[in-house]
């Protein structure tokens, strides 16, 4: 019996290449971005934004970045919603090289890894990332770490919060691990964030690596 042509449907609403790219678009990035993260072409990362906003019945990359729906079996929805620690605080700096060198010799602080222009540091569990995207500014995001994103996301959103970048992930890890973020604002307007990790069996990672 011949078995049919082409791939297989795909359980999920959108394919596992059509949901990184959904998350790369709902992260802010361009398709020229995206496709030299993913190490793909340009054409190919405008074929799965057409395709998703086919299927998802969306108008434009918009209305694509605020939508959300986490890939089928990501979150259990807890009824429950509940802040934790900060997890991460982001700075930015004008030169990644010579920042990475003097937070690392000058300061002492553990040197978790760098990829391109970000640079990740341990302190004392929480974590600090350098960006040198867009240069050095003043502000600094907060990443406040929640155990379910997608039910974090759902209470805020009841409480009034205006998000500014739906739930999305922005990197998986070599052992299928996860990171989950969405961005938010308080009320003067200053920028905060949503992290979460979540472990996916059998789920390997098979891209360039990324902050």
């Amino acid at each position: 019996m011949k078995r049919p042509r082409g791939r297989p449907p795909h359980a999920d609403v959108l394919t596992p290449s059509e949901w990184r790219t959904v998350h790369a678009v709902q992260h802010g990035m361009t398709n020229v971005e995206i496709a030299r993260r993913r190490g793909v072409s340009v054409n190919a990362v405008k074929f799965h934004v057409a395709n998703a906003l086919a299927k998802l019945n969306l108008r434009n990359r918009r209305e694509l970045r605020a939508w959300f729906r986490a890939p089928k079996g990501r979150f259990t929805m807890a009824e429950e919603a509940k802040l934790a620690a900060i997890g991460q605080i982001a700075r930015s700096v004008s030169d990644i090289q010579a920042s990475e060198k003097w937070y690392r010799e000058v300061l002492g602080l553990p040197h978790l890894y760098t990829f391109g222009t970000l640079a990740f540091f341990d302190c004392g569990g929480t974590r600090l990332m350098l960006s040198q995207e867009g240069g050095a500014t003043k502000e600094s995001i907060l990443y406040m770490r929640v155990q379910d994103i997608a039910s974090a996301h759902r209470a805020l959103g009841t409480r009034g919060v205006k998000f500014t970048h739906a739930p999305h992930m922005i990197h998986r890890h070599a052992d299928g691990t996860e990171e989950w973020m969405a961005f938010f604002e308080d009320p003067d307007s200053r920028p905060l964030a949503l992290m979460c990790q979540v472990k996916v069996p059998g789920e390997e990672s098979g891209e360039k690596k990324s902050g």
